[in-house]
């Protein structure tokens, strides 16, 4: 790893780790960091389950979680006795999941740990505060398809985007829609917040030129207004990055006609890492993906197959 973004790395609090899909290599990216950052003392969590060998989805062969002594760890209760850790039971949180409540946990030894955390954000937000109560220099979030969420600034201070092949068998669809991610991830911070109304939102935009919008933002909200020439030179602020549900196309149409997206919580996309191996069969040329990825992102992209110093 390039040691200005390894530098930017370590000086982030709180990191999330959010895959386009399963086995994008966010498993692997967080053993990477463990390794990188080893020293300090760590706070793990997940949302969904992570650590275990076969994936319960897709059947496939998947890494574990191997973590040093003193390190921190939330999972639930029935992934205890699959960690083969030495546990110091720190605190029980209340927090209930399918698989019993979230314990957090001190490794007294090294070993193989399984995590499974809270689902809901401000949760996460909570579990992370009592990390660094209890001695954590660094919180590190895995996250779960789909929930871009994780990268908002209240939940955590930096995004690692994890994108592969086994998102699709075509790489330009590969490429085409992690760069829209990105741009989502990217969308600027809001600093004035538009007044609240429940106006729909062609009628919104009749005074005002820009909104708030409090739910979703989809496709099938836009392109009506698109169409009959109603969303032009207009602002619209959502609450943060999961809200905005667009396609790359309809993103474009926006910009073409002067409409600025923003968000009241943004997020701060770090890099972007890359596999160029599906778990369904199929291959990338690592040196093309990691480079049409490259050209389509601003930030670094790492390819989690390759042995990074």
């Amino acid at each position: 790893m390039l040691p200005p973004l390894l530098d930017e790395l370590k000086a982030i609090r709180t990191l999330s780790i959010v895959g386009m899909c399963k086995n994008a290599g966010k498993t692997t990216v967080l053993n990477r960091l463990i390794e990188w950052l080893d020293g300090r003392v760590l706070g793990l969590t997940s949302i969904g389950r992570d650590g275990e060998s076969t994936d319960v989805v897709t059947g496939t062969e998947k890494p574990g979680i191997f973590v040093p002594e003193g390190t921190l760890f939330a999972t639930a209760k029935d992934m205890l006795p699959l960690c083969d850790v030495t546990q110091e039971i720190v605190c029980a949180t209340g927090v209930p999941t399918p698989l019993g409540e979230v314990i957090v946990v001190r490794a007294r030894s090294a070993g193989f740990v399984q995590l499974a955390g809270p689902s809901i954000t401000s949760q996460l937000k909570t579990l992370s505060a009592l990390f660094f109560s209890l001695g954590a220099q660094q919180v590190l979030i895995d996250g779960a398809l789909g929930r871009k969420s994780l990268g908002a600034r209240s939940v955590a201070d930096g995004v690692i985007l994890c994108t592969g092949a086994s998102y699709d068998m075509r790489m330009e669809k590969v490429v085409a829609d992690t760069a829209n991610i990105c741009r989502i991830l990217n969308l600027k911070k809001a600093e004035t917040l538009p007044k609240e109304t429940d106006l729909p939102l062609a009628d919104a935009l009749k005074t005002a030129h820009e909104a708030q919008i409090s739910g979703a933002l989809t496709d099938s909200m836009l392109l009506p207004l698109l169409k009959s020439g109603a969303l032009k030179n207009a602002r619209l602020v959502v609450q943060d990055p999961s809200r905005v549900l667009l396609s790359a196309d309809t993103f474009d149409k926006l910009a073409l006609r002067g409409v600025t997206l923003e968000t009241v919580d943004a997020a701060r996309l770090v890099c972007v890492t890359v596999n160029p191996v599906s778990a369904y069969g199929w291959t990338f040329d690592p040196d093309t993906f990691k480079a049409a990825v490259q050209c389509a992102v601003h930030v670094p992209v790492i390819n989690v197959k390759e042995a990074i110093a």
